[in-house]
């Protein structure tokens, strides 16, 4: 039962992650009710199974990672981004454990961001306005950027949804928008695995004394192999002309699990 338990934790966030629902929210319900964890518990080990979603992105922009060592741009992006990240998202996360305590709800934030995201195409949709690429993004436009991934560590915000609304409403075009979003993912990830290993190694403890090195390996590995078809999926439609669809749907998608969260709750 636990290694099934851990298939579809590692599923979930698999999928999760690379859509604008909040995955270590996903995480957090799941673990909470497949293995009774407490919400604070829960929410560090919805962050921990980022491992799994770091794997994922390192094979997929394997070419990229490669390409920051010779590309001083994509070099700087990914520093001012993370920095920025870190001095955002570490404090968010060390005040999150008292939020989940008392009576904030990660689904009404995940119903605005889903809203942000379908606004987002119809912009797409009936804008006439010519897109810039990645390249062109300033300094200032990159500080904008690293604090709206970092604002996602609080529970019901999503990283990828922030960030590709960034980047779409400063004018990115949509297909470099999704890329570069989840390669910026990478670095912010270990950061967070790194985030709950510092502050609450003891819930980490927790949860591994409960379904072993073997589940946690198992949920890690089912999460990788499940987000390599997820982003191959969202950044193909991401190159088509009808890309507003992804908007659309993933928005959508925001709105509904927000809503289903509101009526559990």
């Amino acid at each position: 039962m636990n290694f099934l338990v851990s298939i579809l934790l590692g599923i979930i966030q698999g999928i999760s992650e690379w859509l604008p629902i909040s995955s270590k929210t996903q995480e957090l319900i799941a673990s909470h009710y497949l293995l009774g964890l407490d919400v604070s518990i829960a929410y560090t080990f919805g962050l921990f199974m980022e491992m799994g979603s770091i794997g994922s992105a390192l094979i997929y922009f394997r070419q990229d990672v490669k390409r920051v060592f010779h590309d001083k741009f994509l070099l700087k992006f990914l520093v001012v981004v993370t920095a920025f990240t870190g001095i955002v998202g570490v404090p968010l996360y060390v005040i999150s454990d008292k939020l989940l305590q008392n009576a904030y709800n990660p689904s009404i934030p995940m119903i605005f961001l889903g809203i942000a995201l379908i606004a987002d195409g119809i912009y797409i949709k009936y804008s006439r306005s010519r897109t810039r690429e990645f390249k062109n993004l300033s300094t200032k436009e990159m500080i904008l950027i690293g604090i709206a991934q970092g604002i996602a560590a609080l529970p019901g915000v999503s990283r990828s949804g922030m960030t590709v609304s960034t980047m779409l409403v400063l004018g990115i075009n949509p297909e470099d928008a999704f890329h570069y979003s989840y390669l910026a993912y990478i670095p912010a990830a270990i950061g967070a695995v790194g985030t709950t290993l510092l502050f609450t190694r003891h819930h980490v403890s927790y949860v591994i004394s409960m379904i072993g090195i073997d589940g946690i390996a198992l949920a890690v590995i089912s999460a990788l192999l499940t987000g390599l078809v997820v982003i191959g999926f969202l950044l193909k439609i991401a190159k088509t002309k009808k890309v507003y669809l992804i908007d659309f749907m993933l928005g959508g998608i925001a709105v509904l699990v927000s809503m289903l969260g509101l009526i559990i709750s």
